[in-house]
């Protein structure tokens, strides 16, 4: 299994040389190198090959111990994970990145795929989550709720609006009538926590999951208004994948008891 996290100014290279690859894996289908096979509920697929997945950053930790589980059960499969932002992840494969799965962390990046007839069939939502405070573990501001990160010097990173957890951001300062003023906006949920981690920020905010994740690296503030912005996240095969039925038992996988576990251990709840 191997793990990319590509940015955008590197997308035109990558997306030139995987599609490269994509296409020498369609020749050798054609020509009778992968088997016939179809996905069960346990993600147990007869295909072989590789399987590339883009997934939104924040699940990193959990779909990287999920392929590991998926080539276990599926010798000869090998499963390629590219993790961002989803709302970067959608814009790649609108471009013609090659990819075989999307994993997003709203459902609407997802819709911008699936009404460009990009997705095949609809989307399984598999999880949700929501924002926490994330702040150095000696907390130097005395953060304690979140009216305190628009208080004077405090020095908040957030994900950019396009990004679900910069999305949920601003539903949660509306709900609450509070305007924040951070010092950057980042493209995934996994750089705002680069920023609290590395001592750049006082707080961030991110995923209950991101939090979890971190262990002692940051300690975690919940806030309630946190529940007028709950993500939804869906997974779905794309359109132009070389390998649909490997990437069906994936989702399979994740969708099921095993993947729904591996979730939940992680933090996120059931959509």
């Amino acid at each position: 299994m191997s793990i990319t996290r590509a940015r955008p100014t590197a997308l035109l290279a990558a997306s030139l040389l995987a599609a490269g690859l994509a296409g020498c894996a369609a020749s050798n289908t054609a020509s009778g190198t992968t088997q016939s096979g179809g996905s069960t509920a346990n993600g147990k697929s007869g295909e072989t090959g590789t399987l590339t997945v883009f997934a939104a950053a924040s699940l990193k930790a959990t779909f990287t111990r999920i392929a590991s589980e998926f080539e276990d059960k599926n010798p000869g499969t090998n499963v390629t994970l590219n993790f961002a932002g989803s709302s970067d992840l959608a814009t790649q494969i609108s471009q013609g990145a090659p990819a075989d799965v999307f994993a997003a962390a709203d459902t609407k990046n997802m819709a911008r795929l699936s009404d460009a007839r990009l997705i095949d069939g609809p989307a399984s939502n598999f999880a949700t989550n929501v924002l926490e405070i994330a702040v150095p573990a000696a907390n130097p501001a005395s953060i304690s709720s979140f009216a305190d990160l628009a208080k004077p010097g405090v020095q908040v990173v957030v994900c950019a609006p396009q990004v679900p957890c910069g999305s949920a951001t601003e539903k949660v300062e509306k709900a609450t009538g509070t305007t924040l003023k951070p010092v950057s906006e980042e493209s995934s949920v996994t750089d705002v926590l680069g920023k609290v981690t590395s001592g750049e920020a006082d707080a961030g905010l991110v995923y209950v999951t991101d939090v979890r994740n971190a262990g002692d690296k940051v300690r975690g503030i919940p806030f309630s208004e946190a529940d007028q912005a709950v993500n939804t996240y869906p997974i779905a095969t794309v359109g132009s994948s070389s390998n649909k039925e490997v990437a069906r038992a994936f989702i399979a996988m994740v969708t099921g008891s095993e993947g729904r576990k591996v979730l939940s251990d992680a933090g996120f709840g059931t959509p």
